[in-house]
């Protein structure tokens, strides 16, 4: 192995899984190690309730998620998720779709198919996914998740031909699935903004991937089932050291698939937004204890896409 191990150092790239863990002295723009997300919510009334509940615990998130898509929120949905996250100065990203999973292909369903379930299959796919980004932006979104190397790479066309505001933060799904320092570091030369690790990794196989990127990564520490529903919560002060600068995200373990989600889910949507807040202010005491100097960020800082708040849009 000397010599395979020797070609990777020479490429530039750890030649080992890391056996000690080094602190990361790297940063998000502001100086800060760790923000926090929370994913799955699943439109404007799931939100405005999600952030009642971050009001009672007097937390600090910085980036909500959402996983049924662009596509499945109205213009007026999508204006009002913008002005909730936008007037607090959070990053709001919505799902780009359709994904191969809602398309006509049985493959993506299948258990020899899952690798691609939420690629894009054939060009058409890939100019439905463009027109949901530049709707997006429009209407004032500044983020947006891709889980296809191609559109990744057609984010960062768009963005040197003006069809994507350059502020635009292209986050990759934990669905994408790459998981070596090599594969990550091909994610951040395609135009990954921010990369949603696989959730089993452990923290020295993540500490290879930290050496090769500087993109922030973003890393489960609660699960939900069907990624693994691994509970990481006494890890977090470790992961934060290491992984630096690092999204802390709050999914749910033992909650059903929502995506994509409607009204016959609001009522379940509300119930799961509440608790994964409940579960982020878990991971917030477990910092304050054990990590205390670990330095967040304040809303509105530079690098979160927040949303720009617009009167009247007219999108074509």
């Amino acid at each position: 192995m000397k010599e395979s191990r020797e070609f990777l150092e020479k490429l530039g790239y750890p030649s080992t899984d890391l056996k000690e863990l080094p602190t990361s002295t790297k940063r998000f723009p502001d100086g800060a190690q760790y923000r926090i997300e929370l994913p799955s919510t699943e439109g404007p009334v799931a939100l405005r309730e999600m952030l009642k509940e971050i009001d009672r615990y007097g937390l600090t998130i910085h980036r909500v998620s959402q996983g049924s898509g662009i596509m499945l929120l109205t213009d007026e949905e999508i204006l009002e998720m913008c002005q909730l996250t936008g007037e607090r100065g959070m990053e709001l990203s919505l799902f780009v779709g359709p994904r191969g999973t809602w398309d006509i292909s049985a493959q993506p369903l299948t258990s020899g198919g899952q690798s691609i379930a939420l690629r894009h299959e054939g060009a058409d796919q890939l100019v439905y996914a463009m027109e949901d980004l530049k709707r997006g932006a429009a209407l004032g979104l500044r983020g947006a998740l891709v889980a296809d190397e191609g559109l990744l790479l057609l984010t960062k066309e768009m963005k040197k031909h003006g069809q994507l505001p350059e502020d635009f933060v292209v986050k990759v799904s934990v669905q994408l699935g790459s998981a070596n320092p090599v594969s990550v570091k091909l994610m951040q030369d395609l135009g990954a903004g921010t990369y949603n690790v696989p959730t089993a990794l452990t923290l020295h196989k993540l500490a290879s991937i930290r050496q090769s990127i500087d993109i922030p990564i973003d890393l489960y520490v609660e699960v939900p089932d069907n990624l693994g529903g691994f509970l990481r919560y006494y890890e977090i002060p470790e992961i934060i050291r290491v992984l630096a600068p690092v999204y802390i995200k709050f999914g749910l373990r033992n909650h059903p698939d929502v995506y994509p989600s409607g009204k016959q889910w609001e009522t379940t949507n509300i119930s799961l937004v509440k608790e994964r807040v409940h579960r982020a202010a878990l991971g917030v005491q477990m910092i304050e204890r054990y990590y205390p100097e670990a330095k967040t960020s304040k809303l509105g800082a530079e690098g979160l896409g927040v949303p720009k708040l617009h009167t009247s849009v007219v999108v074509k």
